[in-house]
């Protein structure tokens, strides 16, 4: 049995874990109401920018922009969104696992065949110790980044796709859909079809009876790689706010957890000190007998 010292010790040190983690939660929860807050903001940029860009590209204009092209899918590309730090439960494990499935299934891991663009600390180190293709990394990131931080990476892996470097383009990142669920999706970004673009925008456009000048084939090639760019920042926003919600969640588990070792702790701490006090007594006791 540990000696009351060492149990006084653990008690202490279990209840200074604690205080942090407390406080980690609180923050997190508070990051949390404002990632919610641009997440839900920026919806309503890219709805109407989507709008636009259906109404462009679904019209009857013969466009061959590289953006809107079906290609025999020869090497893919992978954005990846993770956090620059652990203490979130899940988070970095469950999107990392999704990528490593898919270049296993998909590609056998063959580097020839895949590129990937890490956003968040965890998943570059991860990724880079495998061994994996990491071709472009950004971490670093604000907790409420804004588009600039994030342009360069986006640009790039537009570009990638309109060089035919790569012949898809592939999301991977978590999903936030309320403070207790975050889940991971695989979304195609790159080529855009038709077909996606109407699934995406439900009802009748309200620009499909403008007239659009100089030509649709000049908006779309302005628009396209801006519509491809808001998807990468919106699906940021979402995973920034997953990730806050994986946090509080995460530190409020550990809050408890040591509460509970203290409490228990605690038992086992009065129990060796109850233990002490009667061997002291029975001691006592024995010596008394034996001077009689």
């Amino acid at each position: 049995m540990a000696s009351l010292r060492e149990i006084k010790g653990r008690i202490g040190s279990t209840k200074k874990m604690s205080q942090i983690t407390s406080a980690m939660h609180m923050v997190s929860n508070s990051k949390l109401r404002r990632a919610e807050e641009n997440a839900t903001s920026f919806q309503a940029y890219r709805e109407k920018l989507q709008e636009a860009v259906q109404a462009i590209a679904t019209g009857d204009t013969g466009s061959d922009h590289p953006m809107l092209e079906e290609r025999p899918v020869k090497r893919t590309g992978y954005v990846v969104i993770t956090a620059d730090s652990g203490l979130a439960g899940p988070y970095n494990a469950n999107v990392l696992k999704q990528l490593t499935g898919e270049i296993k299934e998909r590609h056998n891991n063959d580097p020839d065949f895949y590129d990937i663009l890490v956003i968040g600390k965890m998943g570059y180190e991860f990724l880079t110790a495998r061994g994996y293709n990491v071709s472009k990394y950004r971490t670093g990131l604000a907790d409420q980044p804004d588009f600039s931080s994030v342009k360069e990476i986006t640009h790039e892996a537009v570009n990638s796709f309109i060089d035919e470097d790569i012949d898809e383009l592939i999301i991977i990142y978590n999903e936030f859909i309320n403070v207790l669920e975050q889940k991971v999706r695989a979304d195609r970004l790159l080529p855009l079809t038709a077909s996606e673009l109407e699934e995406a925008q439900a009802g009748e456009s309200t620009l499909t009876n403008y007239e659009f000048e100089p030509d649709k084939d000049s908006l779309l090639a302005v628009i396209l790689p801006q519509y491809a760019e808001s998807l990468i920042y919106g699906s940021l926003l979402e995973a920034k706010a997953s990730e806050h919600a994986a946090r509080m969640t995460a530190m409020k588990a550990a809050t408890d957890n040591a509460k509970e070792l203290i409490d228990d702790l605690s038992l086992e701490y009065n129990r060796a000190r109850q233990a002490a006090i009667t061997q002291e007594i029975t001691e006592i006791v024995g010596g008394a007998a034996a001077l009689e």
